[in-house]
């Protein structure tokens, strides 16, 4: 189950349904074992395939490839260029690169449409094509604690 509160937005003074993310963040661990436990691979196997898949896949997008998980989505690398660019283009060089970014374009596949519902395709991103059911969260939120103060 996912859930989602109401939040107002300060830019148009309107209300929008937000998810909400709860409990702590699912764990290599906790993914190596489920892995395990649908397949015929072990925990270690899966833990092992985990750690060599990172410096594989920014090996591969260093050298200015993008790298396609089936099922999953494609990873490239992106510049992040220094603010306020150059003012010629004989400026620009490598030196105006200040760091780098990861994107990630989720795998899309088509899919049948339901009956009377159009061109008879849709496109259904990958990760999100599951049923979701949203229940609003009705917890309270929590507040950042107050720092102590200096004696």
């Amino acid at each position: 189950m996912a859930f989602w509160k109401k939040i107002l937005m300060k830019i148009n003074n309107r209300w929008y349904p937000k998810s909400v993310l709860v409990g702590s963040p699912v764990s290599t661990e906790q993914l190596c074992k489920r892995i395990a436990a649908e397949s015929t691979v072990s925990a270690a196997d899966v833990r092992a395939v985990f750690t060599a898949l990172a410096p594989i896949m920014a090996d591969y997008m260093s050298q200015g490839r993008s790298v396609k998980l089936d099922g999953i989505g494609s990873f490239y690398f992106t510049a992040i260029a220094a603010k306020g660019g150059a003012p010629t283009e004989k400026e620009v060089s490598a030196n105006l690169i200040t760091g780098v970014r990861v994107r990630f374009i989720p795998e899309t596949r088509f899919s049948k449409s339901a009956a009377g519902s159009g061109s008879g395709k849709r496109a259904v991103r990958g990760l999100s094509d599951v049923t979701i059911e949203w229940e609003e969260w009705k917890a309270e939120e929590k507040k950042p604690a107050k720092p102590k103060p200096n004696p």
